[in-house]
């Protein structure tokens, strides 16, 4: 290994490690305080929650992210699982988690009529700001399991009473996952109450099954639609969750997850373009047609469901050449969109955003867009050298080809060319990673953005989500190396 390729190495390491001193700062803020002046609230994190953001802010110019998302506490909290299987942190990572639970369990409990007849939640907000707050009508339809399609919470565990873009279905998917792989852990089923997590396990996959028909708004919440990232974490979560329950023995209930499983596959297909060379990020709700144009149908965040649902074998996986063929796509898309981009050096991978058009802050680069395409590169390694038995198609070896370099003519198929595979994927994967280092400050901290002209850091400083990137991204850097190791 070359001394750039060690240096580059133990920055890794040293980042994980600020990451997840970052990362925990979030999780249980309780010693933090938000004042939200303008709403006439005082909110202090409860156990549990994960702030997106521990950052106090209120749009000066740095955005208020002082929000227990759904989908930003699942990937924290899955980030936390990882760190306490390579033994990063001890027994108080499961200890994090059960608060986790326990205060997820809380939140879908949560009843807007109850807001909403005591009638005083708008008495405090200022005149200015009324328009912003949400409607008696609309808080009292958040009943039931309505509450759990409610994107985002205060951290203290009550409703958010902003207008915002509900309902967004991937959240409850995406926690059922994590809730999964952590059940799957012998040292959290010694030590936990399980009734809470089978309670929470329990609420989000019927949600999922319940409402995976439904229209809901994208993990950008900006689109009404239905989304190849939202169906995808469905998808997984109920075959997992058929699992689960088949384990349980609830048979009926198994074979009704794995029926709407196979229905969402084939909604899934239908999201390939009629050239059938990506695989869109969204279709538009047929009773609100969509008018926005196919270019921004090119998205990132059909990789990021991919890399979050971590599905194996070739289909809707690391190994789709669909798959690839979207993510090749979006690496031309910003190299030619983003003038830091323009002049990198040739192994810097191009920093990744969001879609063609983006506008929010800078509209650049994202730290969890360029982490998870290492992500992404580092889960092809290590499936190309364990998953022998799928065969490598013609299609895929002509995406090999086109996305690799000095890669043999011959025999992609065997123990040798799988490994000269694996080690080229493993290799890309650390251009990006390359990239990330290059924009991130010697304080190790890591906001959402990077500016796409100078690679300054933009909209929220130390987003939870970023950290949790990157830590995931080591993690699959280590798993890759390992398995080619391992591997002939």
């Amino acid at each position: 290994m070359s001394s750039s390729a060690d240096s580059l190495l133990d920055w890794m390491t040293h980042q994980c490690a600020f990451s997840a001193k970052a990362m925990l700062r979030a999780i249980s803020a309780t010693q933090l305080v938000k004042i939200r002046a303008h709403l006439g609230q005082q909110i202090r994190p409860a156990h549990g929650s994960v702030l997106a953001s521990p950052q106090i802010a209120a749009y000066d110019p740095d955005p208020d992210y002082f929000f227990h998302w759904l989908r930003d506490s699942a990937i924290v909290i899955d980030a936390l699982r990882v760190l306490y299987e390579d033994r990063t942190l001890g027994p108080d990572a499961l200890d994090h988690i059960s608060d986790f639970m326990q205060f997820s369990l809380d939140l879908c409990r949560l009843d807007g009529r109850v807001v909403a007849e005591r009638g005083d939640f708008r008495r405090n907000v200022s005149a200015d700001f009324l328009r912003h707050v949400r409607s008696e009508k609309e808080l009292r339809q958040v009943t039931g399991d309505r509450v759990l399609g409610e994107a985002r919470y205060n951290p203290d565990g009550t409703l958010d009473i902003l207008g915002w873009a509900r309902p967004q279905n991937d959240g409850p998917a995406l926690r059922a996952l994590t809730a999964l792989r952590v059940w799957r852990l012998e040292a959290f089923r010694q030590r936990a109450d399980l009734g809470i997590a089978e309670q929470l396990l329990e609420a989000d996959l019927d949600y999922t099954f319940n409402h995976w028909r439904d229209a809901c708004f994208d993990l950008w919440e900006e689109i009404r639609g239905h989304h190849y990232y939202t169906r995808l974490l469905q998808l997984a979560a109920l075959v997992e969750g058929a699992e689960w329950l088949e384990q349980k023995g609830d048979a009926a209930r198994s074979r009704a997850f794995r029926a709407a499983a196979d229905d969402i596959s084939r909604c899934l297909d239908a999201h390939l373009d009629k050239d059938a060379s990506y695989y869109r990020a969204f279709l538009p709700d047929f009773v609100q047609p969509s008018t926005i144009p196919d270019a921004r149908r090119l998205d990132i965040a059909v990789v990021l469901g991919v890399i979050h649902a971590a599905r194996s074998g070739d289909r809707h996986g690391v190994l789709d050449p669909k798959v690839l063929s979207t993510l090749l796509r979006l690496e031309s898309l910003f190299t030619s969109e983003y003038k830091i981009n323009q002049d990198r050096a040739a192994d810097w991978g191009p920093a990744m955003g969001r879609y063609c058009g983006d506008v929010y802050f800078s509209g650049g680069a994202y730290y969890f867009s360029t982490l998870g395409v290492a992500q992404f590169y580092y889960l092809l390694a290590e499936s190309l050298v364990r998953l022998a038995a799928i065969e490598i198609s013609l299609e895929q070896r002509e995406m090999f080809t086109g996305m690799f370099d000095a890669m043999p003519g011959q025999a992609f198929n065997t123990p040798g060319g799988r490994r000269k595979l694996a080690e080229a994927a493993l290799k890309r994967g650390d251009m990006f990673m390359a990239t990330v280092r290059i924009y991130t400050p010697p304080t190790g901290e890591l906001a959402e953005q990077f500016s796409r002209d100078d690679g300054v850091q933009t909209s929220a400083k130390n987003l939870a989500w970023s950290y949790a990137a990157f830590i995931t991204a080591h993690a699959g850097r280590n798993a890759a190396s390992r398995a080619i190791g391992n591997c002939c």
